[in-house]
């Protein structure tokens, strides 16, 4: 309320064009478009054996989200979103994605994992931000917080129905309780699914219009095709990506170079390896995060 949420702060200069949108299409399923990207497997697979060899481990996932955090902190105005019609800036660079609690077995419950990095992250801090927050998640018998709030408002008949409308209403004027802002999965700027390491192609997800959610990832199984090098023809391996993005949050021009830095960094993920020369944030947004001591 009056220009401030838990979760960020109410941007008022914009283009008129991308401000009146919402009003246009107010809900997020609404202005929902549809992409996808071929991320080079081999440059990636060849720099993770490279990394692997100095002792050094990192995943397909864990390069996908440091470009994404790399390409935050160059363009700030993809880290927004909407409620109310009215344009907020994100206090956070926020990453959520969905976590088999034992992986060996395909039939274990699932758990959210929703992690906060800074912009001068490099490869190595995403990487320990990432497997501490699974870490924990998975030596949790009880769950995390959306699984406890799901199990308390699934027991008593009528009450998730009541409690969603009620969140739904003081979200939309920036009155929903902080807490689940900081824990529920749906309040961050991206959300990543690894369809690939089930076996199942990459999808093009909805975006949720409950929570801020204005980015869904989908990484897909490894795909191949035919490409023409020097006059010969070989098999190609790429890593699908289904991306859905919510077109109102910013300019294609933004969105434009965001994607071309992602793109970029997945195929030199070297240089996700020192910190950025430069950080840009939104007026009068500045957050930092301690990094994960191991």
């Amino acid at each position: 309320m009056f220009g401030r949420r838990p979760d960020g702060r109410r941007v008022k200069k914009l283009d008129p064009i991308v401000q009146i949108t919402p009003y246009l299409m107010p809900m997020r399923c609404d202005a929902q478009v549809f992409l996808e990207h071929k991320a080079d497997y081999e440059k990636m697979s060849r720099y993770i054996v490279r990394k692997s060899q100095e002792g050094e481990k990192i995943t397909f996932m864990q390069i996908l989200v440091a470009a994404y955090v790399r390409a935050v902190s160059r363009n700030p105005e993809v880290n927004r979103f909407i409620f109310n019609k009215q344009y907020f800036s994100r206090n956070n660079c926020s990453v959520s994605y969905t976590v088999l609690k034992n992986p060996q077995d395909t039939d274990s419950n699932e758990d959210t994992v929703r992690i906060l990095f800074d912009l001068t992250d490099t490869i190595f801090d995403v990487r320990d931000r990432m497997n501490d927050a699974v870490e924990k998640c998975r030596a949790s018998e009880e769950g995390g917080f959306a699984i406890k709030l799901a199990s308390g408002l699934l027991a008593v008949p009528g009450l998730a129905t009541l409690v969603v409308g009620l969140v739904r209403l003081l979200d939309r004027y920036g009155l929903a309780p902080g807490i689940l802002m900081r824990e529920l999965p749906l309040y961050s700027g991206l959300y990543v699914t690894n369809n690939g390491s089930i076996g199942l192609h990459n999808p093009l997800h909805h975006i949720y219009n409950f929570g801020n959610v204005s980015l869904f990832f989908g990484m897909g199984s490894i795909q191949k095709e035919a490409v023409v090098e020097a006059g010969n023809t070989r098999m190609r391996r790429y890593l699908p990506i289904g991306i859905t993005a919510d077109e109102r949050v910013c300019s294609g021009a933004h969105y434009a170079a965001f994607f071309f830095d992602i793109m970029h960094y997945m195929d030199h993920p070297e240089e996700l390896e020192t910190p950025p020369e430069e950080v840009r944030f939104d007026p009068g947004v500045e957050y930092h995060v301690p990094k994960v001591r191991k």
